[in-house]
């Protein structure tokens, strides 16, 4: 969906498979899920493919930002039950397959975490139980007007439990529980409110307000960012002391790197910071 703005960029040769379309934006990876005729379901082929563009990302010195984007009226609707369903058949009942698949998604959800560069969400249409928890995993999301999110699984049969570890780490408890034993659809608005998603704009303005947010990142120093990233993810998960004590540490190393001496020295000289590669 270009926008004015973005119409005026200059796009990469980028990559296409029949499930993920890839395409470089300076320095701004635009994924975009391209399953619309299954609501963009994360089957394992759109696993395998999402996970080597995040992998590819992480190692790429000109990517300063990942924004992950759908096509379609619906931005995921979670994992492909039709495909899970089918391996229902096997020797086990499906269970290996289960097992592979929900490894392969976990993989997916912390390689995201893991990648250096932040990651955005440009949430079209409603994000369901997986969708809803790869909304949750990237690092800020923006959500259109419409879109929607939920955990529906409770009404199925099959709860939510994998959603909900990347869910609980971004909204209360309380807020995360009644969205897991409800399994209701949540507006964009009140997504806004649990702080599930960053911000909610026009449809017509999604695209725009996300390279807007992504431009404002890769403009920033990228292994200042890096390091930040990190950091953010490890000490969440600390006791209080030593979050402090590791978060110390970072400010150390990230005060000897070349990024920081530039930075302080140019604000000091009152004059714009040069981050080096762009």
């Amino acid at each position: 969906m270009p926008t004015k703005q973005t119409a005026r960029r200059k796009p990469e040769a980028g990559l296409r498979t029949s499930d993920v379309e890839s395409e470089r934006r300076g320095g701004i990876l635009l994924l975009t899920l391209a399953r619309p005729d299954r609501r963009n379901s994360l089957s394992e082929a759109m696993l395998a493919a999402l996970q080597t563009a995040i992998d590819a990302a992480a190692q790429d010195e000109g990517v300063r930002a990942v924004v992950i984007a759908a096509k379609g009226s619906v931005f995921c609707a979670g994992h492909d039950l039709k495909e899970l369903t089918a391996h229902r058949s096997d020797a086990d009942g499906g269970r290996a397959y289960t097992q592979k698949l929900m490894a392969q998604c976990a993989a997916f959800m912390q390689s995201v975490v893991r990648c250096p560069k932040p990651v955005i969400a440009a949430v079209q249409g409603a994000a369901l139980a997986a969708g809803c928890q790869l909304v949750a995993t990237c690092d800020l999301a923006v959500a259109a007007e419409e879109a929607a999110f939920c955990t529906p699984g409770v009404n199925i049969g099959l709860f939510c439990s994998t959603p909900m570890v990347a869910l609980s780490r971004n909204v209360p408890r309380k807020r995360a529980m009644e969205m897991l034993l409800l399994g209701e659809m949540l507006p964009a608005r009140a997504a806004a409110d649990y702080g599930l998603v960053n911000r909610v704009v026009p449809a017509d303005q999604l695209m725009q307000e996300v390279m807007r947010l992504a431009d404002a990142i890769a403009s920033k120093p990228p292994a200042t960012l890096a390091m930040g990233k990190e950091a953010f993810y490890l000490q969440s998960e600390m006791p209080l002391a030593q979050a402090y004590a590791y978060a110390a540490g970072v400010m150390v190393e990230n005060m000897m790197h070349a990024e920081s001496e530039e930075g302080i020295g140019a604000f000091l000289d009152k004059r714009p910071p040069v981050w080096g590669k762009s």
